[in-house]
C-alpha cells in the first residue's frame, strides 16, 4: 500500500474531501474503508473551528497540510480531522464514517465511534498522515455513487452541502 502524499492534502478542502472517500485510515493493524466525510472552509465557514482564527487547539488547521486535527467534542469523543489546502490557509476534512477493512467490527459510523475503534485520540494531533502509525492509503476510486448533502450535528452554516459519503 502506498500512503497518500502531502501534495494530495494541498488542494481545496472540498476535492479532498470527496477524493478521501474510499481511501483507507489505518493505525496498526486496524484498516477501514473511509466511507463519511464532512469539509469544514475557512474563517468564513462559522461551523469550522478555524472561523475563530488561530488559537492553540485550531493551530494545526492553519499549517502545513496532511497532518491530523484530533480534538475532543463535547468533553466526550475524539475527532479526527485531516488538514487541507496550503499551509496557512485554513481547511479540514472530518472523517466521520468507515467501513471494517480489517482488526474491526461493526458499524463505524459517527466520528467517536471511529477514533474509539481505531485508538485515535489527542496523541497523534499534527501528525503527517502519510507516516505510520496512523495513515491514509490510496485505494482504487470507489464504484458507488457519491452522495451530497448538509452537514449534520451543527447549527451555524447548517445547510451548506458539505459532507460526502457512499
Amino acid at each position: 500500500m502506498i500512503p497518500l502524499p502531502e501534495s494530495f492534502y494541498a488542494r481545496d478542502t472540498v476535492e479532498v474531501a470527496r477524493e478521501l472517500l474510499g481511501k483507507l485510515l489505518v493505525h496498526g493493524h486496524r484498516q477501514g474503508r473511509i466511507v463519511e466525510v464532512e469539509a469544514y472552509l475557512g474563517s468564513d465557514d462559522l461551523a469550522a473551528h478555524a472561523s475563530r482564527g488561530v488559537t492553540p487547539r485550531t493551530r494545526v488547521i492553519f499549517g502545513p497540510p496532511g497532518r491530523a486535527y484530533v480534538y475532543l467534542s463535547y468533553g466526550i469523543h475524539e475527532c479526527l480531522n485531516v488538514v487541507a489546502e496550503r499551509n496557512g490557509i485554513p481547511g479540514c476534512v472530518l472523517i466521520r464514517g468507515l467501513t471494517p477493512v480489517a482488526g474491526l467490527t461493526g458499524k463505524l459510523n459517527g466520528p467517536g465511534k471511529l477514533t474509539k475503534a481505531m485508538d485515535i485520540d489527542r496523541r497523534f494531533y499534527g501528525h503527517p498522515l502519510w507516516q505510520p502509525p496512523l495513515a491514509i492509503y490510496n485505494a482504487p476510486a470507489p464504484s458507488e455513487p457519491i452522495h451530497v448533502t448538509p452537514r449534520i450535528g451543527i447549527s451555524r452554516c447548517a445547510d451548506w452541502p458539505l459532507r460526502f459519503h457512499l
